[in-house]
């Protein structure tokens, strides 16, 4: 039975969620950052799910008793009170186990992190870039409606607007684990601005959705940075442009799955201040040191599920925006709605619930539960 399939799975939680509360308190183990930040995290899940196990473990029992009640008593009153408590039992006994199946879901370590989000234009020319603007925008929008922060770190415009490439980093509560969906080719079929025949031409842009590393993620010797500082381009007259704000940073890099030596160049030019671009530049190394050692993870997890939901496969066409038709259709999950004026407003989240809900049906299966 489920009850008694789930009860077994709870088994011995108690003592490992009395050791970590024992860890997290240890020197030691706080001075470790990585070790600490992990057990914190244990703590937290096994706590929520102890106190879903014994509310759900309280229910059965309620159940159970209310059913022998009803069975042995003669007693009107009484027999109306125990009918009442066991339909609440039978209603609240389904909606416990489908959260603790959730809790007991092991969760992708990285979903409550910040994000770097790339945009980059892709076949189509001005088109293309023209829609990587409105891609930003939308994304934009969305991070607005939830609170939170987007700071831009580089950009490169297109000759007729929108950009060929930019990169942001986006903070906030579980930023990696909502976006990471968008990951991938975004497919446009409208009538550019610079079509003069009114034809329908179709483009793209690839987003690639990153969790941002932090401090204690990756190695890096920081005295083996070299450091540039240019004055960054634009219009005139503007005091980013007279002193030498703009960062350019070289390190020197080992790949662990060759052996070979690369040198990671990243320029940084958002703001005025020297320090913050030094400051974002070091974000960005890391975060592309983190992605890059972590990838062979990545793929092995992306090989073992059914969908392409949140592979991080960037190269796969994730999703079509028809502008004559006023339509979206996100191919993973075949999900498709004529809300498109909305969805490039910002308004992305029923289409992100889903995807969560197809990646968990594939983690349930996965896990037999």
């Amino acid at each position: 039975m489920a009850d008694n399939m789930l009860l077994s799975r709870l088994d011995g939680l108690d003592a490992r969620f009395e050791e970590v509360s024992t860890l997290i308190t240890d020197p030691a183990v706080i001075a470790d950052q990585q070790r600490y930040v992990r057990l914190t995290k244990e703590y937290h899940d096994l706590g929520a799910i102890l106190a879903a196990g014994k509310q759900y473990s309280q229910a059965l029992r309620d159940l159970e008793e209310s059913k022998t009640l009803l069975a042995s008593e003669t007693d009107e009153e009484l027999r109306a009170m125990a009918r009442e408590q066991i339909e609440l039992c039978q209603e609240e006994i389904p909606q416990l186990e489908e959260k603790i199946i959730l809790l007991l879901i092991p969760e992708d370590p990285d979903d409550s992190k910040n994000a770097i989000l790339e945009i980059r234009g892709g076949t189509g020319g001005d088109e293309a870039a023209l829609f990587a603007g409105d891609l930003f925008r939308m994304y934009q929008k969305y991070a607005e409606s939830r609170g939170w922060q987007l700071a831009i770190s580089s950009v490169s415009e297109g000759a007729s607007g929108g950009f060929k490439e930019i990169i942001c980093s986006v903070t906030g509560s579980g930023v990696y684990g909502s976006l990471k969906y968008e990951s991938g080719v975004h497919r446009v079929q409208r009538v550019p601005a610079t079509e003069t025949q009114g034809r329908v031409h179709t483009s793209a842009a690839t987003v690639a959705v990153l969790p941002e590393a932090q401090e204690f993620d990756v190695e890096i010797h920081e005295g083996e940075i070299k450091w540039d500082t240019f004055r960054s381009g634009g219009a005139g007259g503007q005091n980013v442009n007279k002193v030498e704000s703009g960062v350019r940073l070289r390190y020197n890099w080992k790949n662990p799955e060759t052996g070979q030596t690369e040198e990671i160049l990243i320029e940084c030019t958002e703001t005025r201040d020297q320090p913050k671009n030094k400051e974002r530049a070091l974000s960005r190394l890391r975060t592309f040191i983190y992605d890059r050692e972590h990838r062979k993870y990545l793929d092995d997890i992306a090989s073992k599920r059914r969908t392409m939901v949140s592979t991080g496969d960037r190269s796969a066409k994730i999703r079509t925006y028809n502008f004559p038709q006023g339509r979206i259709t996100d191919h993973r999950i075949n999900y498709t709605v004529y809300n498109l004026a909305a969805f490039m407003n910002g308004d992305i989240q029923e289409c992100l619930d889903r995807l969560a809900v197809a990646e968990n049906t594939e983690k349930l299966k996965a896990s037999e539960l």
